[in-house]
């Protein structure tokens, strides 16, 4: 049987291995300095679309951006999303507000962007999410975020985009999702154990890359994000793409 290699990486994409050697103890995930440095390796390598994710913001951003209003980039990381969000406007005096937490993420995601050489001004910023004010926004993106806030957060935050948000703007939420029952939940997490697998993570980093999350990262199914979306006032509500556990939705008001 053929074994499938590491994806290959670029010279300046550091490759993942931070579960590679077993631990005694598994601390909590947390988007430290060290997450930092091989994060673009680690979520291309981890969430399986992640890329087709990325390449359709442009497309969204063509059919939702206006002029003279804000897009949003809520749990901007390394600021790829942001950068893809900026590639597809063409509208005049639109800003960019890239959103981050993590100290680290921010740096590296500021200095990403001071190389960004197009029209579009773009603010990059670390902040909580759940405190910021969103407002005169056609866009807001949230790319395997909410995953990570408290539960008891979440329909208040949702809420706050939407109130946020102009008319006829949109709200593109990633995330990755738990199935409706134990067998879909055992199927989506079979199949995306064997995508980590094809994409060289062995059965160890899996493993303590999953109990580190355990308690961090609390997923939802669709179910719950469509029926708080809809809660929160958006007239249309789409999932646009899924492969295995992890889906974007398209909220509009």
């Amino acid at each position: 049987m053929k074994k499938h290699g590491p994806s290959k990486t670029s010279k300046t994409k550091k490759q993942d291995q931070l579960y590679s050697q077993p631990r005694e103890a598994i601390a909590n995930f947390v988007f430290d300095e060290n997450v930092v440095n091989v994060f673009e390796d680690m979520i291309g390598r981890s969430v399986p679309g992640y890329a087709t994710l990325l390449s359709m913001l442009p497309v969204l951003a063509r059919a939702f951006v206006t002029p003279n209003s804000c897009c949003y980039d809520l749990g901007c990381s390394l600021g790829a999303a942001t950068l893809a969000i900026a590639q597809g406007i063409d509208e005049e005096a639109v800003n960019i507000i890239a959103i981050d937490n993590s100290t680290a993420m921010v740096e590296k995601c500021q200095a990403l962007v001071a190389k960004y050489s197009g029209n579009i001004n773009i603010n990059a910023k670390k902040s909580d999410i759940c405190e910021i004010d969103i407002s005169n926004a056609s866009l807001v993106v949230m790319n395997f975020t909410l995953q990570f806030i408290a539960e008891n957060a979440r329909k208040k935050l949702i809420k706050k985009i939407y109130s946020g948000l102009n008319k006829g703007g949109a709200f593109v939420l990633a995330e990755k999702i738990k199935g409706k029952n134990s067998v879909e939940q055992n199927r989506l997490t079979s199949l995306h154990h064997a995508f980590k697998k094809a994409n060289g993570y062995s059965d160890l980093e899996i493993s303590q890359k999953r109990s580190a999350l355990e308690n961090v990262l609390v997923a939802e199914t669709i179910e719950q994000h469509v029926s708080r979306l809809k809660q929160a006032g958006f007239s249309e509500v789409q999932v646009w793409f899924q492969c295995f556990n992890f889906v974007s939705i398209l909220a509009i008001k």
